[in-house]
């Protein structure tokens, strides 16, 4: 799953949840439904004046509790492999984590629990391409093992989760 951009987390203390309020949470549900959502409607939509929904929006991005980007398809702009990719390594694995994060190529960074230590998503010019980044990854000095899922085709993608 292409992911749109992440807010880089400090590896050595992820601070707690951000607590939203039910206005904040309004407002997110809002801008998932419609990222380019002018102000003004949302703050009809939710009850608050234009510029109390800007405010409110600034300081939930600066919080880095949400981004709003474009999110594109890979495939109609020249990219037409991509793929996740399981890690296992030595040592400690933030620090691969943050080799990895330096990889251009990589767009998604996640330790995980069970049979990778780490996965990672990349999308890539062709297989070639692919192969140059795996060597990339590879040539990380704790990097055991790697395993490539290929996307074959994409059947559902979505950033609509709410705020629970």
């Amino acid at each position: 799953m292409t992911t749109p951009p992440r807010v880089r987390r400090n590896s050595a203390a992820t601070p707690g949840p951000f607590v939203l309020d039910d206005l904040s949470k309004q407002i997110i549900e809002q801008l998932q439904a419609d990222g380019r959502m002018p102000y003004a409607a949302i703050g009809k939509a939710v009850g608050l004046s234009e510029a109390a929904v800007r405010q409110r929006v600034q300081r939930l991005q600066e919080a880095g509790v949400m981004q709003i980007v474009a999110v594109t398809d890979p495939l109609t702009l020249g990219f037409p492999r991509q793929a996740m990719i399981g890690v296992n390594c030595e040592g400690d694995l933030d620090t691969v984590a943050d080799e990895l994060a330096a990889i251009e190529e990589i767009d998604y960074v996640v330790l995980t629990a069970g049979s990778f230590d780490l996965i990672v998503e990349v999308v890539c010019e062709g297989d070639g391409h692919l192969l140059e980044i795996l060597s990339k990854i590879r040539a990380i000095p704790s990097v055991r093992t790697t395993e490539s899922f290929v996307y074959l085709k994409l059947r559902k993608q979505t950033y609509s989760w709410g705020t629970r």
